[in-house]
Order: structure tokens, then C-alpha cells, then sequence
């Protein structure tokens, strides 16, 4: 990857969003749209002029209040976000870096495919590269998808069971409905031509390496099985109907649905493709479970659990009055939702709230006929409520079966805390 330009350095000094760059201009397909957002054009178009990041290893602005800033990760806030929108705009997506967001030139931009489970065998130094234009001859495919931090909920390990763990505090903001647009990975890879044999593919991105107590972990990169991969696996260029934005994994980005988001490699610079099962830090050392009662060889993790937010500040202060709205959402990877619960008793009592299908999805560009599942918004009508404290709970159900449960067994990374929460409010 020589000839392949990018700069690990982000700017402390970029632009807050602009004016929406015309969809045509940005996902019609050709190379053109690929060089109008280069590196160079990044500060100028998509991202305006003259306002600051909101942190260093952050390119996007980060507004106290749409954000919590954690530095190298930033977490949306729920009472930021639009009730009667169904997708969640890039601008206001959670980032998740384990460094800092790098510029890929998207001329100079190549996919570097290789490995022994290709048809014709290929090593490293011998791999396809992949131009955005080649990739943009393909069927172009767009998938609806709940993107989720794997330590969504971290937080209330601590505030809500007592139990210490590490990692960024998230609440439950790590998360959102994106419509991702791109080329299956499937077409790809039986354009090149893959074994029968071929088990396992390694993404690896192109941010810098990741060094953690003194140890050097290498580039982010984590494997996933080719049935996976020959399923529903994206190669994403674009978001909602715009172009990734740079935090985001702009050219290029690995998307796996219903998946943890650290499977969802960005900046996509390699997929290996192995007749053996391939490893890396991230399956073996990360994202997996370890501690409390999780045996020593606990698989990595994969399909997200089931959870749900109240579109409320946390210890909201909220009117008396003879009826209240509650509204929020509920998600999980595996299946649709089909049931929410809401208690505003501290869960002495639970009511069904009402759900809202998703004929209501908009977004510019192409949010018709997509595939894939996303998250269901829902209401509740709180009737009567005394003045004082209060704790409204809201657990989902999916089509699967799966429902939230009251409590999250430990594990010390702080992973899938997928347990009710207690949302803490106060009316009068």
C-alpha cells in the first residue's frame, strides 16, 4: 500500500457540516464521485470552514449538546435526537475510533484482496487491488442496519449493578439506524472466485496501529466466517444517501448487519480470505467475555442483544399533567422488535407501548426497498403521574424471542449490557 495516501494526522481545526452534498453528485457512481470528497476536499466541501473538532482523533464537530466527548470515542445524546426521524444522520452517529481518523485519498484509494481460500491463491504481495471504480461496476446494494458500539450500556455495570469494569463509560448512545450503501461483499468475492473450502476472512483498516500498555496490537483488524461474508456483508461507500463521512470509514468501509461494531472494519484497506481460521487481537484478546463466569474460552462476540432508550434526558425534569408522552426506541441484532414494555412504577407494573412500523423511514436517496432490519420507535402514554421521583423502565422483545432481562451477568470488559434500565425521572 505504498502508493496509497493517507495522513493518520487529523487537523484540530475543521469546518462544522456544511450544506448537504447533492446525493447525485456523491453516489451516482463512476470515480468522479469518489475524488470530489479527496482529503484535500474534505475541509473545504463536506465539512465547511473555520470551526474546531471537537476532539483531536475527531474530525466531525462534537456539540456539547448532541455529544459527549470521551476524547478518542463520542457518544450521542438521546434527548438530542428527533423523534419523528427514523434514520440517524452521520452528523449526529457515535464514533468508536481505537486511534484517529485518518484521510484516505479516494484516486489513490485500492482494496487489497488476498489469501490461500481465493480461487487462485494469492499472497499478500500479490493481491487484487480494488479500485472505488471497480467496485462501483457492481450491483449496488443498500441495507438498513442498527450500528452499535459492543460496550453500548458500559456505564450501567457501575451506576445501576455496582460491579466495576473498563472501557469508555457509554450509556446508551453508542448507537444508530444507518441505510448503508455499497456492493455486497458476496459479489465481490465471486468475482474473484473463492474456494468451497475458504472458512474465514480477515478485514483489517487502515487507521493507525493501536498501542495499549506499552503493547503494539497492530492495525485494527478482526476475522469473520465467509458464510457471513457470502450472506450479508457490505463494502459501504455511503450513508443516508451521502457519502461516509471521514469518522465514519470514509472511502470504504466494512459493514456486517446486526453485528458488534468492531466487526464493521473502517477505512477498509484488506480482506484476507483463508482456508484456515484466522485470528487477531480482536477476537482473541477483545470483545469477547472474560471474568465473572465466562469460561476462559469464550467465543468472540457477534450478534448484538437487545436493548432500549428513552428519548429523555438522564433524571429528566417533566411537566405534571394529566397524561405524558413517553417516546424512545428498541432495537437487537438478530430480529425485528415486536414487543416493548414500559413500567413507571420502578417495574411493579408494565404496559405495552405502541409501535410505530417503519413505513415511516426517510432519508434521501434510496430508503425504499432497502433490506435488512433496523430499530422500532415506539410511545407510551403515562397517565396520571404524581409529582416527585420516579423510575421508568422499558425492556423489547424481538422476533427471536430475546428479551431484555432485569439483570446483566458480569463480564469485566463491560460487554452487551443488555439488562432494563432504570431511567430516572422527576415529575412536578
Amino acid at each position: 500500500m505504498r502508493d496509497m495516501a493517507i495522513d493518520h494526522v487529523p487537523a484540530v481545526h475543521v469546518p462544522p457540516l456544511g450544506e448537504r452534498v447533492p446525493r447525485r453528485a456523491v453516489l451516482a457512481g463512476g470515480v468522479a464521485a469518489g475524488l470530489v470528497l479527496g482529503a484535500g476536499q474534505l475541509g473545504a466541501g463536506l465539512l465547511g470552514s473555520g470551526a474546531a473538532a471537537g476532539a483531536p482523533s475527531i474530525l466531525k464537530p462534537l456539540p456539547p449538546e448532541r455529544f459527549t466527548d470521551f476524547g478518542t470515542n463520542a457518544e450521542m445524546r438521546w434527548e438530542s435526537v428527533d423523534p419523528r426521524r427514523y434514520l440517524t444522520p452521520q452528523a449526529d452517529l457515535f464514533v468508536r475510533n481505537h486511534t484517529a481518523t485518518p484521510r484516505v485519498d479516494p484516486a489513490t484509494y485500492r482494496l487489497r484482496v488476498f489469501g490461500d481460500g481465493l480461487r487462485e491463491a494469492r499472497n499478500e504481495a500479490r493481491a487484487h487491488e480494488l479500485s472505488l471504480r471497480d467496485l462501483r461496476r457492481l450491483p449496488v446494494t443498500r441495507i438498513l442496519g442498527v450500528h452499535e458500539c459492543t460496550g453500548n450500556g458500559r456505564s450501567f455495570f457501575r451506576t445501576q449493578q455496582g460491579q466495576s469494569v473498563s472501557g469508555t463509560a457509554w450509556t446508551l448512545g453508542s448507537v444508530g439506524a444507518v441505510v448503508w450503501e455499497g456492493v455486497r461483499l458476496r459479489d465481490v468475492l465471486r468475482s474473484l472466485g473463492v474456494r468451497g473450502d475458504a472458512v474465514s476472512v480477515q478485514a483489517t483498516g487502515l487507521d493507525a496501529p493501536f498501542v495499549s500498555g506499552g503493547t503494539d496490537y497492530g492495525r485494527v483488524r478482526r476475522p469473520f466466517p465467509v458464510q457471513k461474508a457470502l450472506d450479508d456483508a457490505l463494502l459501504a461507500w455511503g450513508g443516508d444517501g451521502e457519502a461516509l463521512l471521514p469518522d465514519h470509514g470514509y472511502p470504504l468501509r466494512l459493514v456486517l448487519p446486526g453485528w458488534v461494531g468492531i466487526a464493521s472494519i473502517k477505512w477498509l484497506g484488506s480482506l484476507e480470505i483463508s482456508r484456515g481460521q484466522l485470528t487477531s487481537p480482536w477476537n482473541t484478546t477483545f470483545y469477547r467475555m472474560t471474568g465473572g463466569g465466562y469460561p476462559p474460552d469464550s467465543p468472540p462476540l457477534t450478534v448484538n442483544p437487545v436493548r432500549s432508550a428513552l428519548e429523555l434526558p438522564w433524571r429528566a425534569a417533566l411537566p405534571r399533567r394529566p397524561e405524558l408522552t413517553l417516546t424512545g426506541r428498541s432495537w437487537s441484532g438478530l430480529a425485528p422488535v415486536r414487543r416493548v414494555e414500559v413500567s413507571t412504577d420502578g417495574g411493579e407494573r408494565w404496559t405495552e407501548a405502541r409501535l410505530e412500523r417503519r413505513g415511516g423511514v426517510h432519508g434521501r436517496g434510496g430508503t425504499r426497498a432497502v433490506r435488512g432490519h433496523g430499530w422500532t420507535r415506539w410511545s407510551h402514554s403515562w397517565r396520571r403521574p404524581t409529582s416527585g421521583e420516579h423510575e421508568v423502565l422499558v425492556r423489547a422483545t424481538d422476533q427471536r424471542g430475546r428479551t431484555q432481562p432485569l439483570e446483566t451477568p458480569y463480564n469485566d470488559a463491560g460487554y452487551f449490557f443488555d439488562a432494563v434500565v432504570r431511567h430516572p425521572v422527576t415529575v412536578g
